[in-house]
């Protein structure tokens, strides 16, 4: 396997490539990781819907959802969070800010465009009507969960998040297999689900399939029926109370936590890089 020291020097190269990637191809590789993500987000929630004991079903969810991150690296795709680490070769003078943040922003937005599409697709699929509804009840209310946070929680949740993922990636590089990656990979993933943090490109796909479902008749009266409130489930609190700040955080929590720390302990004043 790699070194820490040794992961952080390859992540120089890894990062550069990263930004010098034609914007199109960035985007559609966006889109892909969105969709990757997304899935996994339907996995979880489809396994744990059935589950009457909270802290169960959270567990099993939380089980299946780093299937996710296992596909963004194995398969090849581009995700926001772990491009958070990009601030490497950034103190390293390898890219500058400005490809950095484009990086970013385009990242972001094809991640956002692949989670539309799995939540679209599950919707017009009708996967939510699995178990009498009981998947779209879920899905309903973990989309209204996340629209109701204050700005303060989801901007902590994300930057707890974003440790997590940021540390899988991480160890993912560490491994030279793709066995030795998942396992990497996995036991971060699975705490940050199971923690109840915030993960931007996951809440694409989590609310929208929200804010999807209940424009189906069936979906919102299943929703009404299992005493569910909606009047938080907006697009406008999706941005407000929900991406926006967790974005924020998991760029703190990725970049500064992770990739800032392991810059200064393994790159900074390193003669020998």
């Amino acid at each position: 396997m790699n070194s820490p020291a040794e992961v952080a020097k390859n992540y120089i190269g890894i990062g550069k490539g990263k930004v010098n990637t034609p914007i199109a191809k960035m985007f559609v590789l966006a889109i892909l990781a969105g969709m990757f993500i997304g899935l996994a987000g339907v996995g979880a929630t489809t396994v744990s819907s059935t589950v009457e004991n909270a802290s169960l079903a959270k567990f099993v969810g939380a089980c299946v959802f780093p299937g996710g991150l296992a596909m963004v690296l194995v398969a090849g795709s581009e995700l926001f969070t772990g491009n958070c680490l990009i601030v490497i070769p950034l103190m390293e003078k390898e890219v500058t800010v400005a490809g950095m943040l484009k990086n970013w922003i385009v990242v972001w937005c094809g991640n956002f465009v692949g989670g539309c599409l799995v939540s679209l697709l599950s919707v017009w699929c009708h996967q939510g009507s699995l178990f009498s509804n009981k998947v779209a009840v879920a899905n309903i209310s973990t989309a209204i969960g996340k629209c109701s946070l204050s700005f303060g929680d989801a901007f902590f949740k994300g930057i707890g998040c974003n440790f997590l993922v940021c540390i899988a990636v991480w160890m993912a590089f560490a491994a030279k297999d793709v066995a030795g990656k998942i396992i990497g990979l996995y036991f971060p993933i699975m705490l940050f689900v199971l923690e109840g943090f915030e993960h931007s490109v996951a809440n694409m796909y989590y609310i929208t399939i929200g804010l999807f479902a209940k424009s189906n008749a069936d979906y919102l009266a299943a929703a009404q029926e299992a005493g569910l409130d909606l009047t938080n489930l907006t697009w406008g609190n999706m941005f407000v109370n929900n991406l926006i700040p967790v974005t924020l955080g998991n760029i703190v929590g990725g970049s500064v936590l992770v990739g800032l720390a392991y810059w200064f302990c393994y790159l900074q004043g390193n003669k020998n890089k």
